[in-house]
């Protein structure tokens, strides 16, 4: 089973879904509080299994409604994904992937890790 880390960063507070091997398979943005971070993660848990996947690396794809994992092609040619909440936010976002298969593993990933994952506050 997978866990989120809320871990203190310079700028504020962010959160890591690891999966169960240890991988972090999403990131977070960076919140002002620890409160936001979970608002943040509770959004995650709620969105994920139920977002459709909107790959935009294919021409003509088809655009699908929020919540969504937005698939695409960053400036280093590296397939990532990003999940949107229903009003558009970007609540989680992946690492670089070198082929199109292991970023939708990584989405997978994260539709199976986020809804039970337990959340662990991570000291300085």
């Amino acid at each position: 089973m997978g866990k989120f880390e809320i871990k203190n960063v310079k700028t504020g507070i962010k959160f890591n879904l690891k999966a169960g091997n240890g991988e972090v398979i999403a990131t977070s943005e960076v919140y002002t509080t620890e409160a936001a971070c979970r608002k943040g993660i509770a959004s995650v848990q709620t969105n994920a299994p139920i977002a459709p996947v909107e790959n935009q690396t294919t021409e003509g794809f088809a655009v699908e409604k929020n919540p969504k994992f937005e698939v695409y092609l960053d400036k280093a040619g590296e397939y990532r994904f990003r999940l949107k909440a229903r009003n558009g936010e970007i609540i989680a976002a992946s690492e670089g992937y070198k082929a199109l298969a292991g970023c939708m593993n990584g989405i997978d990933s994260v539709r199976r890790n986020a809804a039970d994952s337990p959340i662990v506050k991570l000291e300085d």
